[in-house]
């Protein structure tokens, strides 16, 4: 199964041992060539670093070592937001407007024929995109 994480769950299994229960123990059962993701994720992250380096310089390095981490061990399943996506995302918010990163990861999900992994499924069920929460033991 190839997964698209969103990047709720890339955040949780930062945390390592802190990380919930059950995220870790699905996580345990997934290969790196399963996990996929996007340019949004990446951004996010990106966003994230530069606003800790604000406020904590040290943080901020530490972050920036595990993102630069992150994006070279899955650098060739980094997908972007390209033409298909964006016409599946124009046909998916002219039915319903949703948040654009969402409804942005669930068309990247749909084109790629990928599992979208995220906390926030109700968020995106109503795009038809197959999803999974791996903090929710009834979502498996």
């Amino acid at each position: 199964m190839s997964l698209l994480l969103d990047t709720n769950i890339l955040s949780e299994l930062r945390k390592g041992a802190r990380a919930n229960a059950r995220v870790r123990g699905w996580f345990e059962g997934v290969t790196v060539d399963e996990i996929y993701l996007s340019v949004l994720v990446v951004g996010e992250f990106r966003r994230g670093v530069e606003l800790v380096r604000r406020r904590d310089a040290r943080q901020a390095t530490a972050l920036e070592r595990w993102l630069t981490r992150v994006t070279s061990d899955h650098a060739e399943r980094i997908l972007p937001i390209d033409g298909p996506v964006a016409d599946q995302w124009g046909r998916l918010t002219a039915k319903q407007p949703g948040s654009l990163i969402d409804t942005l990861m669930a068309a990247t999900a749909l084109v790629h024929g990928l599992v979208l992994v995220t906390r926030n499924v109700k968020d995106v069920a109503w795009t038809g995109a197959s999803c999974l929460n791996p903090f929710d033991a009834t979502s498996r």
